[in-house]
């Protein structure tokens, strides 16, 4: 075999995956990427079901299969109960993808308890929950597990701080189930940053926000995708956080 012929990569086809918060945005650009690699992808959605079906039509157009669930992850039971049905309705799984998130301002000044709890039940409790309940399943299949993080855990912003925590303790979770969880189960996150800005940036904060990016642009979901399909190919590749910022936190 020669080196860098692609051979030893891990081949995604016919395989099973499931992707949380596949409605919308990245999650749904994840979930596209992994069904036309030919896998058979769980479209999970909560608020987003006429998203999730158009990305099962996309990866049935591109000669995947897609199967749109619904789940509210607030509720730890609910986000183990869709680990199982993923299992049972595609008899395995080989790749979890965390995905689903909430970014929800809390200024200090008015953050509670409340806010507190329900930013990191989402964010970082039911990601743990979904990735201890999968474990049995992806050691049989040898298979992997990638969260998606964000930049923000190491150049955190103002009025996010549940978010960015949450964020941070993603990562070192990653880290520490790359540890047990080998050598049946590899481990990884991506952590996008300047990555689909917030819609009601106007051209000036855009045009800001492209000159402190090194590669003059702004990122999309097809990027994070594209990072989430490699860590997903790569068999020697674990306990690692792929930067998808297009070098900001360089600067």
């Amino acid at each position: 075999m020669a080196i860098g012929d692609g051979s030893d990569s891990v081949d995604l086809a016919g395989k099973v995956a499931l992707v949380t918060g596949a409605g919308r945005r990245v999650g749904a650009a994840i979930a596209c990427a992994l069904g036309e690699a030919g896998m058979r992808v769980a479209v999970h959605h909560h608020g987003s079901a006429a998203g999730a079906a158009e990305v099962c039509e996309q990866i049935a157009a591109a000669g995947g299969e897609g199967w749109a669930v619904a789940a509210d992850l607030d509720d730890r039971k609910a986000a183990r109960h869709l680990v199982d049905r993923t299992i049972e309705h595609f008899a395995g799984l080989d790749l979890l993808v965390l995905s689903a998130a909430s970014f929800e301002a809390t200024p200090l000044d008015t953050l509670d308890d409340a806010a507190w709890d329900r930013v990191l039940n989402l964010n970082l409790g039911a990601p743990f929950a979904m990735a201890q309940r999968a474990t049995e399943a992806l050691r049989a299949a040898r298979g992997s597990l990638v969260f998606i993080g964000c930049t923000s855990r190491r150049a955190p912003f103002r009025d996010y701080l549940p978010y960015q925590v949450a964020k941070a303790g993603i990562h070192q979770m990653m880290r520490a189930l790359s540890l047990q969880l080998a050598p049946e189960v590899r481990v990884n996150a991506v952590a996008p940053g300047s990555v689909l800005p917030p819609d009601e940036f106007d051209d000036s904060q855009l045009d800001a926000l492209r000159r402190s990016i090194p590669l003059g642009r702004l990122g999309s979901a097809a990027d994070v995708a594209r990072a989430v399909l490699h860590l997903a190919r790569s068999p020697f590749i674990t306990g690692q956080e792929l930067v998808v910022d297009g070098g900001r936190t360089l600067t």
